[in-house]
Order: structure tokens, then sequence, then C-alpha cells
């Protein structure tokens, strides 16, 4: 197989017969879709105001998910940016973040459920609003979850993709403005094939009281497994093992499946 690099460039660069999905994911709406290992799923926020939060599971065995603790600790870091890997609870590697303008991506907050976000931004309900009735990240993780048979006891914690949160001296966590910009970007390159579930709906600490999430662009594209020497693998030796275990599940799969 021919290995390339795919430039941090606009999705409109990306070769046409490389694309396989498009999608605008409005605000308030949730998304989940299988990544085969090597595609690449570009979130593009188109107004530098995003949060599309996120949760990964082992498109084949789904009891396999990501894991906060373990991304966080085999990396010494607290945020996700390019260059870094998110790990599953077994040890392997689900996506590798390849592209990065954003710079920050928070993993300690968790997500918004119904009654934070009606003590914030009043009711919202149908009745009144129909479709653009107000709509949280733990209700549509649910509603998106239960579409592969699962449900809240699978939600773990999750990634805040375009949010940076600070963190002061006795650990209180506080929303940083500005993180993002109008274009900003994260690439993910799946390193196995991988359920990703989306949900594009306000930051638990984001302290803005209008209910207005703003649309995010998702292009999906078919990329190539890593290099020995690609930057995901090679930030921290730890990556490296990682790599290692999840090519030779990824090996053993495909022994089991093929005839």
């Amino acid at each position: 197989m021919t290995h390339s690099r795919l430039p941090e460039l606009s999705p409109a660069v990306v070769p046409d017969e490389r694309i396989e999905f498009r999608e605008t994911l409005r605000g308030g709406s949730a998304f989940s879709r299988r990544l085969c290992r090597g595609e690449v799923l570009r979130m593009l926020d188109t107004t530098g105001k995003a949060c599309v939060s996120a949760l990964f599971y082992n498109a084949h065995e789904l009891l396999e998910r990501y894991n906060l603790a373990d991304t966080l600790k085999a990396q010494f870091t607290a945020f996700l940016t390019k260059g870094r890997v998110l790990y599953s609870d077994m040890g392997r590697v689900l996506v590798s973040i390849i592209g990065d303008t954003a710079g920050w991506h928070d993993t300690l907050s968790g997500c918004g459920d119904a009654g934070a976000s009606q003590a914030k931004f009043g009711q919202g309900r149908y009745q009144e609003l129909r479709n653009d009735f107000h709509r949280n990240a733990r209700d549509n993780f649910i509603v998106e979850l239960s579409k592969h048979g699962l449900g809240k006891r699978d939600i773990v914690g999750n990634v805040n993709f375009f949010v940076r949160v600070v963190v002061d001296d006795q650990g209180g966590m506080s929303f940083a403005g500005g993180n993002s910009r109008p274009g900003a970007y994260v690439d993910l390159r799946a390193e196995m094939d991988t359920l990703v579930v989306l949900t594009n709906t306000p930051h638990p600490l984001d302290p803005a009281t209008e209910y207005a999430p703003p649309a995010v662009e998702l292009v999906v594209w078919r990329g190539d497994p890593p290099l020995a020497d690609d930057p995901c693998r090679v930030s921290r030796s730890e990556n490296g093992r990682g790599f290692a275990l999840t090519e030779a599940y990824v090996a053993e799969h495909a022994a089991k499946v093929s005839p």
C-alpha cells in the first residue's frame, strides 16, 4: 500500500475521489458514523464558537470504548491537540489527531444535561419551538447510542472539541473564550474501525445564556494508515506501544473474518 500524508488544507482541497461523506451538523443535532481504519473525519468550526462533544467505541466490540484517564496519563497531558491520540480502555488507539488549527480540546468537563440546559436557557420545548427546541449533549448521546444497541450506561468521559477550559489553583474550572476561530478544524484518523458519536450542543461551562449552537461542517475521506515515523506514533514512547497493540488487534480481527 502506498502511504501519503494529507496536508493541512481546507476540505475543498482534499481530492474529490477520496471524499466519502459531507454533512452540515446543525446546532443541537447529533451524529454517529462508523469510520473504517485509515479514514479521516474533519470537523470544521464555521463560526469560532463551536462545541462538538464526542464519544468513541470499537466498531466491532462496542464494550471497548474511549478511556479519558488512560489517554491523558499515557501522554502526560490534560488536553488534546495535533499529535495526540485517543486510547481505548484496552490500551489501543481508536483515533489520532493528525490536524488541528484550534490547538486545544477539552477533556475534563463532561457534557451538559437537560436540567443544566433548562436552568441556563429556559425550557425551550418542542411545543413552542418545533425543530429548534433545546437539545442537550447527554440526551443526544443516549438517542444516538440507542441506534447502535447502546444506552446511558455506555456514556463515558467525553471530549469537547474546539473548547478550552482553564483550571485554577483551587481546582475550579472555567470556560476560556476565543479558543477557536471561524474556519478552525480538527482531523481525526481512525486507527481501527471506530464508531464515532457526536453532539453539537452547548458546553456545560459556556457562560452564554442564549441557546444558539452554531453549525459545524463534517467531511470524511479515505486516508492511509500511519507510517513508522508518523508524528502521532512517535510523539511518546507509550504511543508507539499503543499503535503496536492496535495493529496486532487489526491483523487478528482481519484473520478471523477472512474466508
